[in-house]
Formats: C-alpha cells, structure tokens, sequence
C-alpha cells in the first residue's frame, strides 16, 4: 500500500497511488512541481489535475510557476 496522503480521494485510487509513489502525499509538495511534470506521471491525467488546481486554490496555493492548468 502507498503512504497517507491528504490529497482529495476526488482524484481517484490509481492518480492518489501514482501520486504518493512519485513522493507527492501533500498540498504544499505540488507547489513544487508544474502540471506538465505531474501530467507526465502515468495515471495523472487532464481531470486530476483540474481537480487538484481547485484544491490548491482553495488553499491560496498554485502549482510551480502559478501556471494554469491544461
């Protein structure tokens, strides 16, 4: 099994266990990367990312380079 993560079940099963595997179980580490990086992971997909975007937002937060999302 993978590690917790506090990322939204919202985002589905394989996305939050591709996710952790690749180091990513929080809000503030996606900060860290760029949704081009996060959509090269496999399982990671245009809806994830989406998902994700509303998350950090609500959050005051964005991912690396306050890009937007695809």
């Amino acid at each position: 099994m993978f590690e917790q993560t506090e990322l939204t079940p919202r985002i589905g099963k394989v996305a939050t266990r591709e996710l952790a595997l690749n180091g990513y179980t929080t809000y503030e580490q996606l900060t860290q990367v760029t949704t081009k990086e996060l959509l090269a992971i496999h399982g990671i997909g245009p809806k994830a990312i989406r998902i994700l975007d509303e998350e950090l937002t609500a959050r005051g937060l964005r991912f690396a380079g306050g890009e937007e999302p695809r």
